[in-house]
């Protein structure tokens, strides 16, 4: 039920609406002789002022300066609906001023207010409550929780027929009215969230350059897809199968049905043709991942239309096994030790909050892009004498999964849930049913190009290249294979369903082949035999009265000198093996030693550090531990 706005009692004689606004004008400490004259004129010529709404628009907007705030006192006080067209043309600059002493007043501070709930600042609150909800307000004379769907919609309407007689740009109203009927959503006058911002094209409209003979089993395909695809898989076989009958198009444009396609005249040329494709978005050549993609949709569409018997299909089988690319082996892109402890400094510093610490929970958790952004508020699980669990919603492969996490990744969630945003459930695009979900900002989930822009910005801020948000998947894989991780316990924790999937990771750093690596390397040593004495010494060492401690070279102290190895033969698994033996015991006599020894170590993990060796930092760092334990020990029992 609709009820209207506390406005002043109707019908008003023109000598009341002008005492009225002149009672007005005082509040606001405004007017002067040229104001009193121009609204006597108006209520002159428009006694009942709702007559001149049905002026045409130009007349309206011809209304000069001392007319016009007389007009804007009309409006805000309930007493004319001046129509669409002249609210979307007319720059109400001083709306906030004229509607602190209106009826308005008290719906717009309710709508600005539930904005700031959902993140909005107070500028772009501000600016959707005057640009959109003072105009709807104005115009339908009722209050907010009156407002509905076919407001907005006529709102809009206004709005491009503005940009098309005027050429300016509906774009801005456009971004406002989607946030607004969102907040009206969380307020719940709205029934419904607002549709995404953009809508996708049409199968019809991406089949557009398919030969239009052959652009009806194009389409029938596509969705039928629908049917066991997801949409956004059908949305990438629509994208390959276009590009097949854009090349159909241009090689034989008097083809009239898929029947008709010949092997030799239409397939070979395509496959010849993918080398030289380029993408149509960046320019740059298609991978040959790609190429094998759009084999794959091409093959995949003339096989099942044969199989499923449509009366347009080819006779026999035109794409062969043989006619995929040789895929290309990539090891996964993973980030190097030092980049990702630099990439989680720059996002833990980072002013964007909510999408940083999405990024550093999918690093923490393994999670792809998807799976992230699907979680809900209760996806924590506190299972007794197991500790707690995150539950990674279905993904990818239609599966779910329990990933355990520490006391850090706990910590984390509860920041986000104070950073995150609240309001009503929103649908799940999976099942359509209302959910809460971990990451939601100005009423609405977190979108994967917000992620994206705070991963570059946050590689940007690092020193880093560009990074994707699956590498932080790839990066969590690899630190869990150098841990020694089991195979199955990595299925298990990325979700993966062959093995094939997790084996990628395991050619990373395979344990049997570095064992292997040391055997041979140890028996090539050995058959060297000693070393000539005479041999010309490196030139680090080589310097008398050098500092080895600043060599470019991983360092260890010796009881009788030191030890210089090069960058790239690592860390030596004997370096102070003794001091960390149980059976190595000292006494106060060598309390000397151990100081300096200590000092050496710290000041070669700082020199690591500096360096970015980060395991030959740990170890100096592990010995620094162990001399401290050891000098503690002993100065007790002096």
């Amino acid at each position: 039920m609709q009820h209207a706005h506390d406005f002043a009692p109707r019908p008003e004689t023109p000598a009341e609406v002008q005492a009225a606004y002149l009672a007005h004008l005082r509040r606001r400490g405004r007017g002067n002789p040229a104001y009193t004259q121009a609204a006597r004129s108006f209520l002159n010529r428009w006694p009942t002022v709702a007559d001149w709404a049905a002026e045409p628009l130009d007349k309206r907007l011809a209304a000069n300066c001392s007319t016009r705030p007389f007009i804007t006192f009309l409006m805000v006080s309930g007493r004319l609906a001046p129509g669409y067209d002249y609210l979307v043309y007319r720059k109400l600059s001083s709306i906030w001023l004229e509607l602190a002493v209106s009826p308005l007043n008290a719906d717009l501070q309710r709508f600005v207010s539930t904005a700031k709930e959902l993140g909005f600042t107070d500028r772009v609150a501000s600016a959707i409550a005057s640009q959109i909800i003072a105009r709807l307000l104005i115009q339908t004379q009722r209050p907010l929780t009156g407002l509905c769907e076919d407001d907005l919609a006529d709102l809009l309407q206004a709005c491009r027929l503005r940009e098309e007689h005027t050429g300016r740009g509906a774009k801005h109203y456009r971004s406002t009215l989607h946030s607004a009927r969102q907040i009206l959503f969380h307020l719940g006058i709205l029934d419904s969230e607002a549709p995404p911002a953009t809508t996708a094209h049409s199968l019809e409209d991406r089949m557009a350059d398919v030969p239009a003979a052959l652009r009806p089993a194009f389409v029938g395909y596509l969705n039928r897809k629908y049917a066991t695809c997801a949409p956004k898989t059908v949305s990438s076989i629509a994208t390959r199968l276009a590009h097949f009958g854009r090349f159909l198009a241009v090689t034989d444009p008097e083809l009239t049905s898929l029947a008709h396609l010949d092997r030799r005249r239409h397939v070979e040329p395509y496959l010849a043709s993918l080398p030289t494709a380029v993408n149509s978005v960046t320019g740059a050549p298609i991978t040959v991942a790609d190429r094998i993609r759009r084999v794959h949709a091409v093959g995949h569409f003339l096989a099942e239309i044969t199989e499923w018997g449509w009366d347009d299909a080819p006779a026999r089988k035109l794409i062969f096994r043989g006619d995929l690319p040789r895929p290309q082996r990539f090891l996964p892109r993973y980030l190097p030790v030092n980049s990702d402890r630099r990439l989680a400094a720059a996002l833990a510093d980072s002013p964007y909050h909510l999408a940083a610490d999405a990024l550093l929970l999918q690093r923490a958790c393994g999670l792809r892009i998807g799976e992230l952004l699907d979680l809900e508020l209760d996806c924590i699980h506190e299972i007794p004498g197991q500790g707690s669990w995150l539950k990674v919603p279905l993904g990818k492969l239609d599966s779910e999964r329990m990933v355990p996490i520490d006391d850090d990744v706990l910590t984390l969630v509860d920041r986000i849930t104070t950073t995150r945003t609240h309001g009503r459930p929103l649908r799940h695009p999976r099942t359509g049913a209302p959910a809460d979900f971990l990451f939601t900002h100005h009423g609405k989930r977190l979108s994967q190009n917000a992620l994206r822009a705070e991963l570059n910005r946050a590689a940007a801020a690092a020193g880093l290249d560009h990074i994707t948000p699956h590498q932080l998947r790839h990066t969590y894989a690899t630190a869990l294979v150098n841990a020694g991780v089991s195979l199955q316990a990595l299925m298990a924790l990325l979700g993966h369903v062959s093995t094939q999937m997790s084996l990628r990771y395991a050619h990373l750093f395979d344990s049997t082949v570095r064992t292997e690596y040391e055997r041979a390397l140890d028996l090539a040593k050995s058959q060297i035999g000693t070393l000539a004495v005479d041999r010309p010494q490196l030139p680090i060492t080589d310097i008398t009265g050098s500092d080895w401690k600043q060599a470019p070279a991983i360092k260890s102290r010796l009881a009788g000198g030191y030890c210089l190895r090069a960058p790239a033969q690592g860390t030596c698994p004997y370096a102070n093996i003794c001091e960390h033996c149980p059976s190595f015991h000292t006494d106060a006599t060598h309390l000397g030693v151990l100081a300096a020894q200590r000092i050496d170590a710290q000041q070669l993990a700082e020199d690591a550090e500096s360096r970015g060796w980060i395991d030959e930092a740990r170890r100096h760092q592990q010995l620094v531990t162990r001399l401290d334990t050891l000098i503690a020990s002993t100065t007790e029992t002096a």
